[in-house]
């Protein structure tokens, strides 16, 4: 079986086209306000995949999102709630400083073929599990690898940074300007690694929410330069979705490619 796997493998067409479908539908965490000041604060969040940005009308966020504390703990959103359209969840912000709340996806993606009959790898396959989801005698094995990550940044009182320590794996945003710190008529720098190195001329898009209510959706498509970094001026205060993805080589799987995705919502606070 190893022997078959391994060739199956090794044959396997791993480009583009094998990497899942874009989707149309943007995941996205919105907080109820990015910064507070008080003693005993709590930051309110829905969350879902929609069309519209901010317009909760396709699914709900079903996975727990993790939080790092200021001080670089772990922490735990409370009272989640998956309804039909959204979810809903809460910070309970106890320490001083930039919390991050975060949903991480990982693992292998592809099809292969069971007698003629196309059929896709498992949710969840690592590495470790790959052979035994792939069946005796499967052909067209096509693989590749996925990470992606959708970050919301909230302060209590003063911005830090402990919160933007990298991992090294993936795509990852180290900001210049503090995510927490965005003034409407003023510019941000921000900086995007892959696996802890700069992501040079990659897209990134930024969108202001509210395109349910507007002609035009107003997107902003911007490149990185070749330091990872990318700079723009806000044309107005609100909440904005931004994202950005890239594709890389992957030793998880023979001349397999990754796929990783960006996104994280920014408050815009007026001057």
């Amino acid at each position: 079986m190893k022997k078959t796997l391994h060739k199956l493998l090794a044959a396997a067409v791993c480009s583009a086209a094998l990497a899942a479908p874009l989707q149309a539908h943007r995941l996205w965490m919105l907080p109820s306000t990015t910064i507070v000041s008080g003693d005993d604060d709590w930051i309110t969040f829905d969350a879902a995949a929609s069309n519209d940005l901010f317009f909760p009308d396709h699914q709900p966020l079903r996975a727990e999102p993790a939080v790092v504390q200021p001080d670089g703990t772990p922490g735990k959103v409370e009272h989640m709630n998956i309804g039909q359209y959204r979810s809903t969840f809460d910070l309970h912000m106890t320490q001083k400083g930039t919390y991050k709340i975060v949903i991480r996806n990982a693992g292998l993606t592809g099809s292969f073929k069971v007698n003629g009959v196309e059929q896709r790898l498992p949710r969840g396959t690592t590495a470790n599990t790959l052979a035994a989801a792939i069946p005796a005698g499967a052909t067209d094995v096509r693989l590749g690898e996925m990470i992606s990550r959708n970050e919301v940044f909230v302060t209590s009182g003063a911005p830090t940074d402990t919160v933007f320590k990298p991992t090294g794996e993936g795509l990852e945003l180290v900001p210049v300007t503090h995510p927490n710190d965005l003034v409407a008529g003023e510019a941000a720098t921000f900086k995007l690694i892959i696996d802890g190195k700069p992501a040079a001329n990659i897209d990134v898009t930024v969108i202001p929410g509210g395109s349910r209510y507007r002609t035009s959706v107003n997107e902003m498509t911007l490149k990185t330069d070749a330091r990872g970094q990318v700079s723009f001026t806000w044309p107005g205060a609100g909440m904005y979705w931004m994202s950005a993805s890239a594709l890389a080589p992957t030793d998880a799987v023979p001349d397999g490619q990754k796929r990783m995705s960006y996104a994280t919502v920014l408050e815009v606070l007026q001057p």
